[in-house]
């Protein structure tokens, strides 16, 4: 798979994503997660991810990554408990 070669595209890996013909779940989401290591240290990764989101589910709804994006936006939401771990609704 092509990566975007611009360091200051983060937007690069998800979109290359969207163009990739019968591209399944496991690879969104290893697309989706070295695009959140991307991101550098000063750039809220909730408000990119929720900034990528409304752009990417409107155009293709039925796509595997806007299902990732939108567990990424979901585990977001998901407060974090003192330890810095995610809690987990029962």
């Amino acid at each position: 798979m092509a990566r975007s070669s611009d360091p200051n595209d983060h937007k690069g890996l998800i979109r290359e994503a969207y163009r990739i013909d019968g591209i399944t779940l496991p690879e969104c989401r290893s697309i989706f997660l070295d695009w959140a290591l991307s991101l550098p240290a000063d750039r809220d990764q909730n408000t990119a991810l929720a900034e990528l989101h409304v752009g990417y589910a409107e155009q293709n709804p039925d796509h595997p990554m806007t299902q990732v994006l939108t567990e990424g936006l979901q585990t977001a939401k998901v407060p974090k408990r003192r330890g810095g771990w995610r809690s987990r609704n029962r």
